[in-house]
């Protein structure tokens, strides 16, 4: 089973509060078949499911996810910040998030997020877990990350897994490291894409995502061109 055409970005993001395990059982809810998260690396090396390296915005803790341990980390308020009625939400474990997945019966795709200077490990440790404990009863997930250093990794410890290159822009070089780090897809903010870019990516055999589309107007017009698949904030407005 290939990705889902619309993909709920961070769980349902626009809805609950971005990587949690609330956000993913609202993607369920919503009617979304994949969803996609981020990981990175506590300082006593679990992978946790969060966006920033710092804190402050999704906890309104100071410091940042690397240099906490994670049980201070999951002492952590990440529910809070969005609404009141998730207040209590913690930073799950990548353990954890693929264990509800596995409940809820959504694909993914995990997307290795590393703190500056931790490519290697937490694409070691992330690709790892994901070998280890991915339920065979879901879709086999995609594996994407704006860094090269660890799609690298990924590629040599699973090849087996398909990989996403994430771009901001200059589709060219995407295209050349993608195929590089033999990537199934190129994963490119949605405003670089245009029906001339969109040809490119196709022509080289490559799959193109575009984040983070909220309109439907927008994603029409990129389907219109080509793009095989959207992430967005609020999968219901495609669903």
């Amino acid at each position: 089973m290939s990705a889902s055409k619309i993909i709920s970005h961070r769980g349902a993001c626009g809805s609950a509060p971005e990587n949690t395990l609330a956000s993913m059982r609202k993607a369920k809810a919503l009617g979304a078949e994949w969803v996609e998260f981020d990981t990175m690396l506590s300082a006593d090396g679990h992978v946790v499911v969060i966006h920033d390296e710092t804190l402050k915005r999704t906890t309104g803790a100071a410091g940042k996810v690397a240099d906490m341990d994670l049980a201070d980390l999951q002492t952590l308020d990440a529910g809070s910040w969005f609404d009141e009625a998730f207040a209590g939400e913690k930073i799950p474990t990548l353990i954890e998030v693929i264990g509800l997945l596995g409940e809820l019966g959504l694909g993914a795709v995990v997307e290795i997020k590393p703190s500056q200077g931790l490519d290697e490990e937490t694409a070691a440790k992330t690709v790892e877990i994901v070998k280890e404990c991915w339920p065979t009863s879901l879709p086999t997930p995609i594996l994407s990350s704006f860094s090269d250093i660890s799609l690298a990794i990924a590629q040599h410890h699973a090849p087996e897994l398909p990989r996403a290159l994430n771009i901001n822009k200059k589709i060219e070089a995407g295209i050349n490291k993608a195929n590089t780090l033999e990537c199934v897809a190129l994963h490119c903010q949605h405003p670089a894409i245009d029906s001339a870019s969109a040809r490119k990516v196709l022509d080289a055999e490559i799959d193109l995502r575009c984040f983070t589309v909220n309109e439907v107007e927008r994603a029409n017009a990129l389907f219109a061109i080509g793009v095989q698949g959207i992430f967005s904030d609020y999968p219901e407005r495609f669903l």
